[in-house]
């Protein structure tokens, strides 16, 4: 089987009918990034048995139980929305019990899956494994070094989560790049221990989620067991930290994401990655009189060379130009000057590379000014 493109193909079978893939609402051929919305519960039937090699879930923590939290200093909710609100200790075991079952069958037999979560989920996640039969590799707890505090002070500061590391059955042989791993960890095994930093502000500048994972986390994980090519689905994507992990590490991707305001928030992130604009700007002796003083040469000028004027400026220059930029050809394919993104697309569609598939639309807004 092929790897990523393979995705999506619908399985034969005798008796039953076949659960099919919606179209994916992103697919990168080139990167191989495939994304569909949805559940999970309904699009994981629908992907062939057995062609993941690894599984990287955030599942819902269940924490949505209107307390309070501290974040940047301020009382807030913890409340994030709907999805995360627990239904009792028993549904949402079988839901968690649910969704790794899906996710076992699609696994390859030497796959495995990480899933990670705080003590309100973590146990059910890892009770479901052994009902499942999942071969439990390693638990390993993520150190945040700068928690937010406990607000009532009656309990210990949470200050750590778990990533629980399980292959696909107890006759699985995982991949582990163990000498990758000890030279991270500076020449000795590495532990299961792992303090890494939270998401920084440039890994929010698009949006934020409210269980956001640092791509740092994500990149030791894949650094760990698949291989460059490999397959790697993500059941729960969030805000994509997975997918980017996996485009700077050249792992194919699949991510299900079922919140639209998150989904969004994750393409933007894949877009920022995909689309680098670079501008370069030279000058040669050109006076710009950018702090209005000029030199008054006229006769009777006084003592003084210099005259401070107006610095009141007029626009006389407006611009706006979109560029496309192509899905398989990652280059700019048409660009026109439009006022609107609307009028930019209508162009488009009526030009000669109407049917060249597009990325992304840059727009470039230039105005000149002159001093009066």
């Amino acid at each position: 089987m092929s790897k990523a493109a393979d995705i999506g193909l619908p399985v034969k079978a005798d008796s039953q009918p076949v659960p099919r893939l919606p179209p994916p609402v992103f697919h990168d051929p080139k990167h191989h990034i495939k994304i569909f919305q949805g559940d999970c519960l309904e699009i994981l039937p629908a992907i062939p048995e057995g062609c993941v090699d690894l599984i990287f879930a955030d599942p819902p923590y269940f924490l949505s139980n209107d307390g309070i939290t501290c974040h940047a200093g301020r009382m807030v909710s913890v409340n994030k929305g709907q999805w995360d609100r627990s239904r009792g200790a028993y549904a949402n075991h079988e839901f968690n019990r649910a969704w790794l079952a899906a996710c076992q069958r699609v696994l390859k037999p030497n796959g495995t899956i990480w899933v990670s979560g705080t003590a309100h989920v973590i146990h059910s996640v890892g009770f479901a494994m052994q009902q499942l039969g999942f071969k439990l590799l390693n638990d390993i707890s993520w150190v945040k070094p700068n928690p937010p505090p406990n607000l009532s002070c009656r309990y210990f500061t949470h200050t750590t989560e778990t990533i629980i590391w399980a292959g696909k059955n107890r006759k699985s042989k995982h991949t582990f790049h163990y000498k990758l791993m000890k030279q991270l960890a500076g020449g000795k095994q590495m532990k299961s221990v792992w303090q890494i930093l939270p998401p920084d502000r440039e890994e929010k500048r698009f949006g934020k989620h409210p269980t956001q994972k640092p791509v740092a986390l994500l990149e030791r994980i894949l650094l760990a067991s698949p291989n460059e090519g490999d397959i790697v689905l993500d059941p729960f994507m969030g805000s994509g930290t997975s997918a980017i992990a996996c485009l700077g590490l050249r792992r194919f991707f699949c991510g299900l994401e079922i919140e639209e305001q998150f989904l969004g928030l994750a393409l933007a992130r894949i877009f920022g990655q995909l689309v680098v604009v670079i501008f370069t700007a030279e000058s040669f002796q050109i006076d710009l009189d950018l702090f209005g003083v000029f030199v008054d040469r006229s006769a009777g000028s006084g003592d003084s060379p210099l005259m401070e004027v107006s610095t009141t400026s007029k626009l006389v220059h407006r611009e706006r130009k979109f560029f496309f930029v192509g899905s398989l050809q990652r280059e700019v394919v048409y660009s026109v000057v439009a006022e609107s993104l609307d009028e930019a697309w209508k162009q488009f569609r009526s030009s000669s590379r109407s049917d060249i598939p597009i990325l992304s639309v840059i727009k470039t807004e230039t105005e000149i000014y002159l001093v009066q």
